[in-house]
C-alpha cells in the first residue's frame, strides 16, 4: 500500500501577519468582555478586599516621620488612620486618595521622635485592615553632605579597595609558582567564589522577603541571577573562553558586586542609628576581603599586565563598597537591593564556571584536575577562610 506525502501549502507573508493577529484580538475581546461583563460578582459575599501595604522607606527628621508605603492588594486601598505608640496622629498623604496596586505614597506626620527610642507605627486602612511598621532605633536620616560622603567613601575604600589591593601585591611573590601551587591557588579562587555565591543569595532573599509581595520576590532573584549568568557567559565567550587578564576582570566584577552588598550593610546600620561598627568590625571586613585579591590575580600569574591594569581591577573589585555604603546610608528600595545582589550572584557562578574550567585546561589532565588533592585542599582552604572571617563582620 503507498502512502502519499502531503504538504501544506506555503502561508504568505501577509497571511502569516494575519493569523499571528488572530488570537491576539481573541484574546483582547475575551479581555473586554471580562471586563464589561464582571461575571465574578456573582461570587462576592460581602468580605473586604485582601490588603496588603508594605513600608519602603522610613525618614526622620525635624518635621516628625516620613513614610514611603508601597499597595500590594486586589483593589485600591485607603489609609484612613495612623497610629504611632497606639495613640492616634494627624497625617498628610502625597498623592492623595486610595494607592492603587503597586503604587507608592508618602505618609507624613508631625510625631515628636525620641532619639534613641524604639516607636511602633501602625497603618489602618479603611477596611480596618492593620499593618505595623517598627522603628527600632529612632536617629535622624542622614542627609547627603559633601563632608558625609567624603567620609563614608575613604570607610568603604578601606573595607573593599584596600584589602583587594593588598591581595593584588601578592602578585610578584606567586608568579613563579610551579603547576602545582597554580592549580591550588586557581581552587581557593574557586572555593571563596563559592562562599560568596551562597552569601550573596541569601542576601538577596533577605532583601527579596523585606519587599512588597508583588514584586515576588524569591522568583525576581532567580530569574534575574540565571539572566545575570547567561548573559555574563555569553559576553565572555564572544571571543572563546575568557582567561588571563578578562578572566581576572570577570572574578574582579563578580567581586564587586558582592561587595556592593557588603556596603549595603554597613551604610544601613549608619542609617538605622547602629553605626557603632567600631575599628573591630572594620578591620574583619578588611581581612575578610583580602583574600579577595589573590583570587583576582589568580589567572593572571603567567602575564604581565600593566600597573594601570591592576588599579582597574582594584577598583572594580572594591569600589562598589562605597557606593553600596552611600545607597545603604540614604535608604533604599529592598527590591533594588535584591535585584542588584541576584544579579552579583549571576556574575560570581559565571566566574566559578570559568576558572573551573581553567583548572581543568591548566595541567592537561581534563575534568580530573578539579578531582585532585591540591583542587580539594584549595577549595577547602579558600571556603574555609572566607568562613572564619565572615565571623568577624557578624552582628
Amino acid at each position: 500500500m503507498m502512502h502519499e506525502k502531503i504538504d501544506a501549502a506555503p502561508v504568505s507573508g501577509l497571511s502569516r501577519y494575519l493569523w499571528l493577529l488572530l488570537p491576539v484580538a481573541v484574546l483582547a475581546l475575551a479581555i473586554v468582555w471580562l471586563l464589561q461583563t464582571n461575571p465574578l460578582q456573582g461570587f462576592n459575599n460581602g468580605a473586604p478586599p485582601v490588603e496588603n501595604l508594605t513600608i519602603e522607606r522610613t525618614i526622620l527628621d525635624h518635621d516628625g516621620l516620613r513614610l514611603l508605603v508601597r499597595a500590594g492588594g486586589s483593589d485600591p486601598m485607603t489609609v484612613a488612620q495612623v497610629q504611632v505608640d497606639a495613640a492616634y496622629w494627624e497625617f498628610s498623604q502625597e498623592p492623595q486618595g486610595a494607592i492603587a496596586r503597586g503604587e507608592t505614597a508618602w505618609i507624613s506626620l508631625p510625631f515628636p521622635w525620641v532619639l534613641g527610642e524604639t516607636h511602633n507605627v501602625t497603618f489602618v486602612t479603611n477596611t480596618g485592615a492593620t499593618f505595623d511598621h517598627e522603628i527600632a532605633v529612632a536617629v535622624p536620616t542622614p542627609v547627603a553632605t559633601s563632608g558625609s560622603l567624603w567620609s563614608q567613601a575613604i570607610l568603604g575604600a578601606f573595607v573593599g579597595i584596600l584589602p583587594v589591593a593588598i591581595g593584588l601585591m601578592c602578585y610578584p611573590a606567586l608568579r613563579g609558582a610551579g603547576q602545582g601551587t597554580m592549580t591550588f591557588l586557581l581552587a581557593l579562587t574557586v572555593g571563596l567564589l563559592a562562599f560568596l555565591l551562597v552569601d550573596t543569595v541569601v542576601e538577596a532573599l533577605e532583601f527579596a522577603s523585606a519587599s512588597a509581595p508583588i514584586f515576588q520576590g524569591s522568583v525576581m532573584v532567580v530569574l534575574t541571577a540565571a539572566a545575570s549568568f547567561l548573559v555574563l557567559v555569553a559576553v565572555g565567550r564572544r571571543r572563546g573562553t575568557p582567561t588571563g587578564l578578562a578572566l581576572a576582570t570577570f572574578i574582579a566584577l563578580g567581586i564587586g558586586l558582592h561587595n556592593f552588598g557588603e556596603g549595603l550593610a554597613i551604610g544601613a546600620a549608619f542609617a538605622a542609628g547602629s553605626a557603632g561598627l567600631g575599628t573591630f568590625l572594620v578591620l574583619g571586613f578588611t581581612l575578610h576581603n583580602i583574600t579577595e585579591g589573590i583570587g583576582i590575580a589568580a589567572p593572571i600569574l603567567k602575564v604581565k599586565p600593566s600597573l594601570l591594569s591592576f588599579v582597574g581591577l582594584a577598583l572594580l573589585a572594591g569600589g562598589p563598597a562605597v557606593i553600596g555604603i552611600w545607597t545603604g546610608s540614604l535608604a533604599y528600595a529592598p527590591q533594588w537591593t535584591a535585584i542588584a545582589l541576584a544579579v552579583g550572584a549571576g556574575a560570581i557562578a559565571q566566574v566559578i564556571v570559568e576558572v573551573c574550567g581553567l583548572i581543568s585546561r591548566s595541567d592537561g589532565q581534563g575534568f580530573k584536575a578539579l578531582l585532585s588533592p591540591v583542587s580539594f585542599g584549595g577549595l577547602a582552604a579558600g571556603v574555609a577562610f572566607m568562613y572564619t572571617t565572615a565571623m568577624l563582620v557578624k552582628i
